[in-house]
């Protein structure tokens, strides 16, 4: 189990930047979220719904957008990054991670809406991340990708991942990379202070 106290998600919320130093919020999803998260996929542009999802959707269908809005269940988490835009708290990126304590990885899948691509947001984003895979006690972090997704393809060789065969569909191509970072040591505030207070609840988890 993770041990996350979900019952107060605002302390595992982080401040990011972009590349030209815009405050970018990165939080769980909340249920107040539901019309805006909609919004955002079905604004996105068809290729990108399609690399997201590996199929042609125009939105979440009502039981995935429910698996969306679960936090916690199943180790399987959503986050969503926010931009103040015109006054509004607007969601410009999202991820979806899941953790598989069996074999101590953690998968992810993330997306930028197409409006605010090229500023940093998914490097930043996937960096999260992988603060996130260290504090839940995660020795690798993975993701999938279509061959095709040039895009994503380039950002995860950048961010220091390996490629190698995806196990189930040609189609796709698997990034992973080794978490090796210890608990003292993880760059993101909040993420660190979890790991720390899961070590010390738990003495013999690494992180």
């Amino acid at each position: 189990m993770s041990t996350l106290r979900l019952e107060d998600l605002k302390q595992y919320s982080d401040t990011l930047r972009t590349r030209d130093g815009t405050a970018l919020d990165v939080r769980f999803v909340e249920p107040r979220d539901t019309d805006e998260l909609q919004h955002y996929f079905r604004s996105l542009s068809t290729r990108s719904r399609y690399n997201r999802f590996f199929g042609a959707i125009s939105e979440l269908p009502n039981g995935l957008l429910h698996d969306f809005l679960q936090i916690g269940e199943r180790e399987r988490f959503t986050v969503v990054a926010t931009m103040m835009v015109d006054g509004f708290e607007t969601i410009v990126a999202e991820a979806r991670y899941a953790l598989h304590a069996e074999t101590a990885t953690l998968e992810f899948g993330l997306s930028v809406h197409d409006r605010w691509q090229d500023r940093g947001i998914a490097t930043a984003l996937m960096k999260n991340l992988e603060c996130r895979a260290a504090a839940l006690g995660a020795e690798h972090i993975f993701g999938d990708t279509l061959r095709s997704n040039e895009t994503m393809i380039s950002l995860a060789r950048k961010s220091g991942f390996a490629f190698v065969t995806h196990p189930d569909d040609w189609k796709l191509v698997r990034f992973d990379k080794g978490i090796s970072v210890a608990a003292k040591d993880i760059p993101c505030a909040s993420w660190r202070l979890a790991a720390l207070s899961r070590q010390a609840e738990s003495p013999s988890a690494s992180v």
